[in-house]
């Protein structure tokens, strides 16, 4: 890959920075996903092979979502806030910009040395070697082959985080990202180990039943725009407390607004204290992320993300407002 304002390194680099380090810091973003957190365990579990001290950190204080626990090395994870240790590297993986990090960014600063791998466009690199790939699906795919250029031992462990982390990113690879590039990876990892069965159940079939009513809730409250090419629908803190719910039981709920017939581009909003925060998803070209930033917002063209200071109702407004000019 050519040098850019969001790549200054190579895979190959990073791998001779990460062998010559004896102690690693690994940090996702925060309210981590499948890929955050498969990226950031392949890793680790690569690292550790090779007799590195690795200290996997969460961003923030949120539980790790009840359908990732499985992974390899979850048990291994703990709050960034509480490292106390200057770590020789520090690595953020799915993480485009210091104030994704949380309580990580406070390790990153006071690192020897730091590294990014990601697959989120970005204008504002911050690592000393930083690589980030757009065109890929998932950030897994770059923890792949960088495991590889470490020389670790993929299968097993390795292969089903990084698996996790495809299968998430590419919406169990029905996503317009899951090309044939996406599907040859696939197999790498089912031959290295993956059981796609197993890793399947795990993450979409194991929903609580607060996420179930939930869901109830969100399509009660659907809202079509476009004559029905866009729809919102909205979660409050109340719904939430009265489901004996918590956040990540909201996460499917996008995708089945998605699924609906006609449906173009779909918004899930979950409100949270002052602030509403929304997420998008695309089921054609369009492309979500410009929408998330005119909120501030981003992502990638098929799914994008967003805050929203002030009510549920003035961000069904503003977004209904926006959606209402989609091409």
């Amino acid at each position: 890959m050519a040098v850019t304002p969001q790549t200054n390194t190579t895979l190959e680099e990073i791998a001779q920075v990460l062998l010559k380090a004896h102690t690693v810091a690994i940090c996702g973003h925060v309210s981590p996903d499948g890929d955050c957190l498969g990226s950031g365990l392949g890793l680790a579990c690569a690292l550790r092979q090779l007799g590195k001290t690795v200290f996997t950190l969460t961003a923030g204080p949120e539980s790790i979502d009840a359908s990732l626990r499985f992974l390899p090395g979850t048990f291994q994870l703990m709050s960034a806030s509480l490292l106390s240790d200057v770590p020789d590297v520090f690595v953020a993986v799915d993480v485009p910009i210091p104030e994704r990090l949380g309580e990580g960014d406070a390790v990153r600063r006071r690192a020897g040395t730091t590294v990014t791998v990601d697959h989120h466009a970005t204008d504002a690199p911050m690592a000393d070697y930083s690589y980030t790939d757009p065109d890929v699906a998932a950030t897994a795919l770059l923890v792949w082959k960088l495991c590889h250029l470490l020389g670790a031992d993929c299968e097993g462990a390795v292969a089903t985080c990084c698996y996790t982390g495809l299968m998430t990113d590419t919406g169990r690879f029905q996503y317009q990202n899951a090309t044939s590039a996406v599907f040859r990876a696939a197999a790498e990892m089912v031959e290295a180990g993956a059981l796609p069965g197993e890793i399947s159940r795990e993450v979409f079939q194991n929903r609580s039943r607060a996420s179930l009513q939930l869901e109830a809730v969100a399509i009660e409250r659907m809202e079509f725009l476009r004559e029905g090419q866009c729809v919102i629908s909205w979660l409050t803190e109340d719904d939430f407390q009265r489901a004996g719910a918590v956040k990540a039981d909201a996460e499917p709920l996008i995708n089945l607004l998605r699924s609906v017939s006609g449906v173009r581009v779909a918004c899930m909003l979950r409100q949270q204290g002052d602030a509403v925060r929304g997420s998008l998803r695309a089921k054609d070209d369009t492309d979500v992320a410009s929408i998330a930033r005119s909120f501030g917002g981003g992502g990638h063209r098929a799914a994008a993300g967003f805050t929203f200071q002030g009510s549920v109702a003035q961000a069904v407004e503003a977004l209904g407002a926006i959606l209402s000019h989609v091409e």
